[in-house]
């Protein structure tokens, strides 16, 4: 499967799968630049600027005029603030399947701290799942899907020592955000095992890095 990671991570998050479809466009255009003029389209989760990085989207649309763009109701208002043509914009339900001819699409409702969603992209020969910026993956299913782009954004263990050690400090706003709306390791391994076939791929994403 051809996929890049351009990013994933507090401070950038893009993902491309088969040259052509991007998901979240939160990173510059530089790290675009030799991939943009393949694109399809760009699915958007949220308006979290790590992912919704409103410049890029503009010159995205400005340089590629017909390149489509993909979102739920949440990201219409936003994306036509960036230029993008309101014909240009596909506005998804929430478990509905969408025929892009070379691939399909279904959003997934996930939990953050806004309005979110992952995807479920499939290619007649294979499936993907992208779910970052959640704290629960409950009641999802992907059984057998050939790739799993999952956010791993903490250890449990080691969150709860860094409060311990922060706890005189009163410095700990990250660990507890990251509770409230982040998935740790173990929930998205659990995910993983009751999901993955045998040659099933994933990649722990959006991994939160101490600054």
């Amino acid at each position: 499967m051809n996929y890049k990671i351009i990013s994933s991570c507090s401070t950038g998050n893009a993902v491309i799968l088969r040259d052509i479809v991007l998901i979240d466009c939160g990173v510059t255009f530089k790290r675009l630049e030799k991939y943009y003029k393949k694109l399809k389209i760009v699915l958007l989760t949220h308006i979290h600027s790590d992912h919704f990085k409103k410049e890029i989207i503009k010159k995205l649309a400005q340089e590629r005029p017909t390149l489509r763009f993909a979102c739920c109701e949440w990201l219409l208002k936003p994306l036509l603030e960036c230029g993008v043509n309101k014909n240009n914009i596909d506005i998804l339900q929430i478990g509905t399947k969408y025929d892009y001819k070379l691939f399909k699409i279904i959003p997934i409702k996930l939990y953050h701290d806004v309005p979110q969603c992952g995807y479920r992209v499939l290619f007649d020969d294979y499936k993907v799942i992208y779910m970052t910026d959640t704290k629960t993956v409950e009641g999802i299913s992907a059984k057998n899907y050939d790739l799993y782009l999952i956010e791993g954004n903490y250890d449990e263990d080691e969150i709860q020592e860094r409060i311990k050690q922060k706890q005189q400090e009163c410095k700990y706003v990250y660990e507890f955000r990251a509770k409230d709306s982040h998935l740790s390791k173990q929930q998205a391994s659990e995910f993983l095992l009751e999901n993955m076939g045998e040659n099933s791929e994933y990649v722990f994403m959006h991994e939160h890095v101490e600054r």
